[in-house]
């Protein structure tokens, strides 16, 4: 029941001109003492009003929906109490989520060591787990007091800072040591990796962390292979100690032949008469089944072969070089499950994110254009679709090369914080730079290189596009994302004022395609980012700037169109 100061303390909106309306709401809710409250009546949802006020003003006040429509909006808005240090609590529910992770981290480096500080959040907030420590270094613990469905509360303390123990640091003279909690953050994954690979089989060193180094286990393994031996001599709380040996090399004993259960379904082209080559290489395919493979061998590159089995019998195939040339030639020629299409390039990479490189290589479209398949995007390149396929086979051998992300794995919300933690965020970290220099460099060297005024222009509108399409992302799609998901199995929950998810969707792709084609531009204005011999030191670092933003847009967009949309929209339906 509201109290008879709460019914003086009314502020009717709807009386008042548009254009004082903000001024004359931030002026009666400055005029608040702590603990006092504004009741603020609207004629439409004050959420920008929220925002706006979060941002100006920060985390002093609380918003309280008293009445929601359709007519009429009435909002408690209370200016919060003075806190003590024991009631030191964030809800992020209530920032801006432009300000949200800034605001945290603000908060927790102005911790002293020893203090702590409850963060109050709507989901869980994961992912800024893993942004904290990788910034900020293992120097805080993570304690969940509440765990949803609604609310996620946790402590955040700072840690005090270890005695150190003499003994230990004695022991980190020895040559056989690594200590990694002497090294910068930057460095330190490297300088294991150049210790190990240092090391003679047989060899080994012991590692120093004050976290478990368990990730960087994966890596060596990723990148390494199984070329090592992992002991751990201690493990923590403080120190953990990890013996890395690398494996004394043993020569494969070479296995007596076996005869073989399955007979090799092979075909041997050069015995053939010419004039039946074809045709026999046809009737063999027509008898595989679905799985199935034939393996031809042959005195030349049969590629011709490839063109007219893909036009007489269409993309129900795969075809893999398995030897080429000088003088022999085998080929892997295997007919499609039945109900199993060609896949498209989002698709491809959605599941192997190395073929992306392949694809960047021959300058193939993956993310707007990612509904292609290779077919089809080779067509209209111009491009040997046998040796794009052949090197996207190779990507599947290549064992140096670090496993990626499985995006594909992961939970619909977590992956929509990946996004916003990894490439909102670098995005808008980047675009001040872009804008600057993009502009200078167009003033400076403008005059002898007019393609720079489009590309200026160009950058401009990049700019202006993303950060409208973030905001709509973070405060609109991204959260609709995680109503989806928290209403799993709870049949249809209306989100908001959306009918469904393929609404903010649709704008999202349109917006995609228009700043991937405007990048499109600036790259074939600039001749693939290339610097002019006349280029100055701004030129080159503008173009540095617009080849790194570009590659990350390729995979920020990947992750949305091929991943994030496609199962979201399937998930709504569900």
């Amino acid at each position: 029941m509201e109290t008879l100061l709460e019914h003086e303390n009314i502020l009717n909106v709807t009386e008042i001109e548009p254009k004082l309306k903000h001024p004359t709401i931030f002026a009666r809710f400055d005029e608040l003492t702590s603990g006092e409250s504004l009741m603020l009546h609207n004629d439409h949802d004050p959420k920008l009003l929220y925002y706006e006020l979060s941002a100006e003003r920060g985390d002093i006040f609380t918003w309280e929906y008293l009445e929601k429509g359709p007519e009429l909006w009435k909002v408690k808005i209370s200016k919060k109490g003075s806190r003590s240090k024991k009631e030191n609590v964030l809800d992020a529910t209530l920032l801006h989520p432009s300000l949200k992770h800034a605001t945290i981290f603000k908060t927790f480096d102005d911790l002293k060591a020893g203090e702590s500080f409850e963060l109050h959040n709507d989901h869980d907030p994961m992912p800024l787990r893993f942004q904290l420590e990788n910034t900020r270094g293992n120097v805080f613990s993570w304690l969940y007091l509440e765990q949803g469905p609604e609310l996620w509360r946790i402590k955040i303390s700072k840690n005090k800072p270890a005695q150190k123990d003499a003994k230990k640091e004695t022991e980190s003279e020895n040559k056989d040591i690594l200590n990694a909690t002497l090294l910068h953050p930057s460095v330190k994954h490297q300088t294991i990796f150049n210790r190990f690979d240092a090391l003679k089989p047989g060899e080994s060193f012991t590692l120093h962390n004050d976290h478990d180094p368990r990730p960087l286990r994966f890596q060596l393994e990723n990148t390494r292979g199984n070329i090592f031996n992992w002991e751990y001599l201690e493990q923590g709380p403080e120190l953990f100690r990890i013996k890395i040996t690398k494996n004394n090399l043993v020569k494969a004993e070479p296995e007596p032949a076996k005869a073989s259960t399955v007979k090799e379904n092979i075909l041997i082209v050069t015995e053939i008469e010419p004039k039946l080559k074809h045709p026999t290489i046809f009737k063999r395919f027509d008898e595989l089944k679905p799985g199935e493979s034939l393996t031809i061998h042959n005195d030349h590159d049969p590629k011709p072969l490839y063109y007219q089995l893909l036009g007489e019998r269409g993309n129900i195939f795969t075809w893999e070089y398995l030897e080429q040339g000088p003088k022999l030639w085998r080929i892997k020629m295997t007919k499609r499950p039945e109900g199993e299409g060609a896949e498209t390039l989002g698709e491809i990479v959605a599941k192997d994110l190395r073929k992306a490189e392949v694809f960047k290589k021959y300058d193939l479209d993956f993310c707007c254009g990612g509904k292609k398949t290779v077919k089809e995007a080779c067509a209209e390149k111009g491009l040997d679709v046998t040796k794009i396929e052949q090197e996207l086979q190779n990507a599947d051998k290549n064992v140096s090369t670090a496993r990626p992300l499985p995006y594909n794995d992961w939970n619909l919300d977590f992956l929509a914080d990946y996004i916003v933690n990894t490439h909102h965020s670098y995005v808008k970290k980047t675009i001040p730079d872009i804008r600057g220099y993009a502009e200078k460099v167009a003033k400076v060297h403008g005059a002898h290189h007019p393609e720079l005024l489009e590309i200026n222009k160009l950058a401009q509108e990049v700019c202006d596009e993303m950060s409208e399409h973030m905001i709509k992302e973070e405060t609109v799609l991204f959260p609709y994302v995680k109503h989806i998901v928290n209403t799993k199995g709870k049949g249809y929950v209306k989100f908001d004022s959306l009918d469904n998810v393929k609404e903010p969707i649709d704008i999202a792709v349109t917006e995609h395609e228009l700043v991937g084609g405007n990048m499109d531009k600036i790259k074939d204005l600039s001749n693939n980012f290339k610097v002019p011999e006349d280029g100055c030191a701004s030129y080159a670092y503008l173009f540095k700037t617009l080849n790194e933003f570009e590659d990350d847009l390729h995979i920020h967009i990947h992750l949305e169109n091929n991943i994030l949309f496609p199962k979201v929209l399937k998930l709504e339906k569900e």
